[in-house]
């Protein structure tokens, strides 16, 4: 067999991650009442290539995925966990090694990854970032709160900036356009973590002045 094939259990559970993404995108549109006609005209993307993503015969770019998320307004973070396999069992212990979860390259403006999977309650993640500019504005129906474990970040909630270094964390309730940048150009290490969401949770909304 060629290096550059997956391996099969390597293919069988990317299947597995297509057909759960495309269920909880189904699950997300139909509940907001939404045809695959009107997500394709707000996303940009193919009513086919929709249609073969919610059948979990196609895998989006995680440009796609941010379109899509925008659209059935949620974030990609509700997407990407709804095709995590690792669901676990309510209520049973799970560890978490470093190095293990990593999320898609170029979710974050740095590297993020899942700390916590399917069974949880909420999704907590490590996101290690230098960004220097505000990026867009996050909206979501869900509680929020980020703690720093290294470097300085700006927060902008609803317009209203906070600074935070080592050992600061802000807390956020549903409904709070969100944003986080370098405060001095320098790399800087998260905690956040987000309450789980529903099939009417989340909107998401570029910041002004952004694409």
């Amino acid at each position: 067999m060629s290096d550059t094939l997956p391996a099969p259990a390597e293919a069988a559970d990317e299947d597995a991650a297509s057909r759960r993404l495309g269920a909880r995108i189904r699950e997300l549109r139909t509940g907001r009442g939404l045809t695959l006609v009107q997500v394709a005209a707000a996303t940009g993307l193919s009513h086919p290539f929709l249609s073969q993503l919610e059948r979990g015969l196609a895998q989006p770019s995680l440009a796609s995925l941010r379109r899509i998320a925008v659209a059935l307004e949620t974030s990609p973070i509700e997407l990407i966990a709804a095709s995590d396999g690792d669901a676990g069992t309510p209520g049973a212990v799970e560890v978490s090694r470093a190095g293990e979860g990593a999320l898609p390259e170029g979710f974050a403006s740095g590297d993020a990854r899942l700390l916590a999977h399917g069974a949880a309650a909420f999704h907590p993640m490590e996101v290690t970032a230098d960004a220097l500019e505000p990026g867009e504005l996050f909206v979501h129906d869900e509680e929020e709160i980020v703690y720093v474990v290294e470097g300085a970040i700006r927060v902008d909630l609803d317009g209203a900036v906070h600074d935070l270094g080592p050992g600061d964390s802000i807390y956020y309730p549903g409904g709070v356009s969100h944003r986080w940048w370098s405060q001095d150009g320098e790399g800087y290490r998260l905690i956040v973590v987000k309450s789980a969401g529903s099939p009417r949770a989340g909107r998401v909304r570029p910041a002004e002045g952004s694409a």
